[in-house]
C-alpha cells in the first residue's frame, strides 16, 4: 500500500494530519445561497472561484487536506438542471481541478512550505442520501439495495478515481448495504487509496443502527481503505467511536464531526442543541481528547470553520 497510499508517509513523519472543516456551511456564512438541493455542488457551475478561496481558507488556516465539492455533486442531480451529460462529468472533474488549483497554488509560495508537508486533496463521494437531500445521510432511509447503491455510485466513482485528487473520500455513509457497496466499487479501482467514514447516530451504533464496530470489522480486510472514521457527527460522541473502530480495526482512524447541531431534512436548516461546540477553542480541546484516543486524521464537519481549524493545528502541533 504504501506506494500509493498518501497518508503512509505524511504519518510517518507527523503524529497527526489535519483535515478541513465544511465547505457548504463556510461557503453559506461568506453570503452563497445553497438551499437547493444541490447544495455547494451548484457553485462548481455558478461560483467556481468561491470553492477555491475556501480550499484557500483552510490551507492557510492549517489544514493538511482539502475534500473536493464534489459530496453532491452527481450526475444524474446535474442532469435536472438541464445539463447534459457530458456536462455534468465535467462539473465533478472541475471539482478536483478546483482544490488542486488551490493547494498548489498555495504550495507554489515558499512561505507555506515552512514547517509544512505539502497538503493532499481527496475528492469527496457523498452518500446516496445527499441526493435525495431530505436528510437520509443521518439515517440510511432509502428504498435501494446494494446492486443498485453500486450502480448509483459507479460513474462518478470512475471520474473521480480517474482524476488528479491524491485519494476518494466516502463520507457520510449512514448505512451498512451502502458501505458494502462501495467496498465493492474500491475493488474495481484498487490502486486509488480510499478512506470511508460514517455518520453515526450515537457513540455506539451508524445511522442506521448497525454497530460501527461491525463495519470497521468489514473495512479492515480492504487493503485500499487507507483510513476508517466517522464525519458529520456530534463531538460528544467522537471518543466513544473511536473507541469502538479500535476494536476490530487497525487501520488510521479519522474523525472530522460537525459542530453538534442537528440538521433537519424538512426545513433544510440546522438546530442548536445545548451542547454544539461554537467555540473553535473548545472544539480544539475535544480534539485533543480525540487524538488522545488514537484518531490520526483530524478535522471538522458541517458548521466548522477555518477558525476552527486554525485552532486544532495550534493545539495539535504542541503534540
Amino acid at each position: 500500500m504504501s506506494e500509493f497510499n498518501p497518508l503512509t508517509s505524511f504519518l510517518d513523519q507527523r503524529p497527526c494530519m489535519i483535515i478541513d472543516g465544511g465547505l457548504a456551511t463556510e461557503l453559506e456564512r461568506q453570503g452563497y445561497d445553497l438551499s437547493d438541493a444541490l447544495w455547494s455542488a451548484r457553485l462548481l457551475r455558478d461560483a467556481p472561484q468561491a470553492i477555491v478561496q475556501v480550499h484557500r481558507d483552510y490551507l492557510l488556516a492549517g489544514a493538511d487536506c482539502v475534500t473536493t465539492a464534489s459530496y453532491q455533486a452527481t450526475i444524474t442531480g446535474f442532469e435536472r438542471l438541464g445539463m447534459s451529460s457530458a456536462a455534468a462529468k465535467a462539473l465533478i472533474q472541475r471539482s478536483v481541478a478546483l482544490a488542486v488549483t488551490a493547494r498548489d497554488t498555495f504550495w507554489a509560495d515558499e512561505r507555506h512550505q515552512i514547517g509544512r508537508i505539502k497538503p493532499i486533496v481527496a475528492a469527496s463521494i457523498g452518500p446516496y442520501g445527499a441526493f435525495l437531500a431530505n436528510g437520509a445521510e443521518y439515517t440510511g432511509d432509502y428504498n435501494l439495495d446494494e446492486d443498485s447503491l453500486v450502480d448509483f455510485h459507479r460513474e462518478r466513482w470512475h471520474i473521480l478515481a480517474e482524476s488528479d485528487a491524491d485519494l476518494l473520500a466516502c463520507e457520510t455513509i449512514p448505512s451498512l448495504v451502502e458501505a458494502r457497496a462501495l467496498v465493492r466499487l474500491a475493488a474495481t479501482t484498487p490502486n486509488r487509496p480510499v478512506w470511508i467514514s460514517f455518520s453515526c447516530r450515537n457513540g455506539h451504533q451508524i445511522s442506521d443502527g448497525t454497530p460501527l464496530a461491525t463495519c470497521a470489522a468489514l473495512l479492515e480486510g480492504v487493503p485500499n481503505v487507507v483510513a476508517v472514521g466517522v464525519n458529520c457527527t456530534a463531538p460528544r460522541y467522537i471518543t466513544a467511536l473511536i473507541d469502538e473502530i479500535r476494536q476490530t480495526c487497525t487501520k488510521p482512524v479519522i474523525v472530522y464531526p460537525n459542530s453538534g447541531e442537528m440538521w433537519d431534512g424538512a426545513t433544510r436548516s440546522w438546530v442548536v442543541v445545548t451542547d454544539s461546540a461554537e467555540m473553535p477553542s473548545l472544539f480544539a480541546t475535544q480534539a485533543q481528547a480525540w487524538h488522545r484516543a488514537g484518531a490520526t486524521l483530524i478535522g471538522g464537519c458541517c458548521r466548522i470553520t477555518p477558525s476552527h481549524i486554525h485552532h486544532i493545528r495550534s493545539v495539535l502541533a504542541q503534540r
